[in-house]
């Protein structure tokens, strides 16, 4: 397969209009840790990011960082890290639930859109991204939004490339909202609920006036590959339900203790407190429990969006009809299914189970001949489709950017 390492965008733009020119579609990459996401792509060409990986613009006094799409999120979440900021909506490292070598970068990042834990409370990647610039499937370079929070010009462009999966354009520079890191940060710990006492508890926290930043749940089976980060809370025998406080000292303390007297009726709560929560975190957030280096790394894995009153239920309801694993985040919100490998990973099953809640559900995790089986991401409606299909076509004509990545079918 040929590799086309670009330098810059003028590079980008000369790749893709050579591939429009031969209609030869293109698969973008950065690092290529999320290769393995979406359906299965007919092309013998990858257009290689990487080297896009300068820091173009850092101030920290604006909490406003412009990068180039290649470059390494580890490096830059180190680089806000060392002026005590962070990015608000908590980035997924997939590598775990992958089993990649890196966290990828800020252009996969923006172009998969997976926010962590903190998105109830600071919204997704989409929500933070003030600006973009990038190469369209015409081979035309442009700009969206900018590098203020109230750039509201025009159409929004920038927003269309979250969770756009590289169909629409190949971003060369992005401009990202950074916030403070909090002074303090304390997590209540509920041992031995069933799923659905759980999520009365996180109903009950999230709508309290205690600013809960995270509410997770793992049930006693998902915790049968003991991750360090939660093993170390005690037996991985007991299910163990997480509830998130930060800010400042004073003030977490305050809230801890008032969340504590108001979950009294679901048990007594422990409290672990900074590095140990944030480890604890980054363990829900990256979906640690069925990592690909662990007893259930074969298995595939499904997110699943529903309203979080009926999280309990769904989870419950699938775990015993598949013989799968949970896990619960954004309070029952957003389910992980690690299911028995099958050659349709229970895709009519799964999908179906979520929509009779409102719900529904993306294979995040599967081998090649699973994905040329089953549709990856949620089919959508009639409707939603061709409004869809307008979008992409306005952007990419000739599907010459990550082609059939996010449909079925779509190869030719």
């Amino acid at each position: 397969m040929d590799t086309l390492k670009v330098r810059d965008a003028k590079d980008v733009e000369q790749a893709v209009r050579a591939a429009i020119a031969s209609e030869q579609p293109l698969e973008i990459i950065g690092h290529g840790t999320k290769r393995m996401v979406g359906q299965s792509m007919a092309t013998n060409a990858l257009l290689d990011l990487s080297a896009l990986n300068a820091v173009t613009s850092y101030e920290p006094n604006e909490l406003i960082i412009t990068v180039e799409a290649g470059a390494p999120l580890a490096d830059v979440k180190s680089l806000i890290d060392s002026k005590n900021q962070r990015f608000a909506f908590e980035p997924m490292d997939t590598a775990p639930l992958l089993g990649a070598s890196s966290a990828g970068t800020i252009g996969g990042m923006i172009g998969a859109g997976l926010a962590g834990p903190r998105r109830i409370q600071a919204g997704a990647a989409r929500d933070h991204l003030l600006g973009a610039h990038a190469v369209s499937g015409f081979g035309d370079s442009f700009k969206a939004g900018g590098r203020v929070v109230k750039n509201v010009t025009g159409y929004d462009l920038c927003k269309l490339l979250a969770g756009s999966w590289g169909t629409l354009a190949v971003m060369t520079e992005v401009t990202l909202k950074v916030m403070p890191r909090p002074e303090s940060e304390r997590t209540l710990v509920l041992r031995d609920l069933d799923d659905s006492t759980a999520n009365q508890a996180m109903t009950a926290a999230l709508g309290s006036p205690f600013d809960v930043s995270g509410a997770a749940h793992v049930p006693r089976s998902s915790l049968r590959d003991a991750v360090d980060a939660l093993s170390g809370l005690g037996s991985p025998r007991n299910a163990l339900t997480l509830l998130r406080l930060e800010g400042i000292a004073a003030s977490v303390a305050h809230r801890a203790a008032s969340l504590a007297k108001l979950l009294a009726r679901f048990g007594a709560t422990e409290t672990i407190d900074d590095e140990r929560s944030a480890s604890i975190w980054e363990c829900i957030r990256d979906v640690e429990p069925f990592a690909a280096k662990g007893p259930l790394g074969a298995w595939p894995v499904w997110r699943i969006v529903c309203p979080p009153a009926s999280g309990s239920a769904l989870g419950e309801r699938l775990a015993r009809e598949t013989g799968g694993d949970v896990l619960y985040d954004w309070g029952g919100g957003l389910i992980w299914a690690a299911m028995p490998p099958r050659p349709d990973a229970q895709a009519a099953l799964v999908r179906q189970r979520a929509a009779a809640v409102g719900g529904h559900a993306m294979l995040l995790r599967a081998g090649n001949e699973v994905r040329r089986q089953v549709d990856v991401f949620q089919p959508a409606s009639a409707g939603v489709a061709a409004l869809s299909e307008r979008v992409r076509q306005s952007f990419d004509p000739k599907g010459i950017l990550n082609r059939g990545r996010m449909a079925r079918g779509t190869l030719a």
